[in-house]
């Protein structure tokens, strides 16, 4: 219970920073070329597992359906469900095929990268497949998938670096 409370909330409270620091950045709907959220769907399903998962699935389909998409409840229910399921995919995946185990006591950088790019492939595909069935304006493209594809990576990486950060510095005052 838990992971899926903490999924939720800061699951949006970051997509809602991530919406207000990169407005500028967006290419489209629901493609940005900096996505932070991406990185805590990764972390959070890493972490959380199942539980994580349904929780960024449930915030996901509220922000959207209150959000910019059109408030259309199977478009949001898929929207929400790849947006947490895409996540935990590349989790399942990445336990199972490149020995990483499942409590993350020997994820190494290389292993974490895989698991990185894994994790966007699916994310930036299904959700661009998902919104070419669905028949939204302006999404659905190569060019699409190719920019939400980059955005999750830089988004990832880039939230990584930032947590990276933080802990070192943590370290650094607890010493001194």
């Amino acid at each position: 219970m838990t992971g899926f409370l903490v999924s939720i909330f800061s699951y949006s409270i970051l997509f809602y920073l991530n919406d207000w620091l990169t407005s500028h950045l967006a290419y489209g709907l629901g493609v940005n070329w900096i996505y932070l959220p991406a990185g805590l769907r990764l972390f959070l399903t890493l972490v959380f597992g199942l539980s994580g998962a349904v929780g960024i699935a449930l915030a996901s389909f509220m922000i959207c359906y209150f959000g910019q998409f059109p408030p259309e409840l199977t478009t949001c229910i898929g929207i929400g469900l790849i947006s947490g399921f895409a996540p935990y995919l590349a989790r399942i995946f990445v336990v199972s095929n490149v020995n990483v185990s499942p409590d993350l006591s020997n994820l190494s950088l290389p292993k974490l990268a895989l698991c990185i790019l894994i994790y966007a492939l699916l994310s930036a595909g299904l959700h661009q497949w998902w919104f070419a069935v669905r028949g939204l304006d302006e999404t659905g493209s190569f060019n699409h998938f190719l920019v939400m594809l980059l955005g999750d990576v830089l988004g990832t990486v880039l939230l990584v670096g930032l947590i990276k950060a933080g802990l070192d510095l943590l370290k650094r005052s607890q010493r001194a």
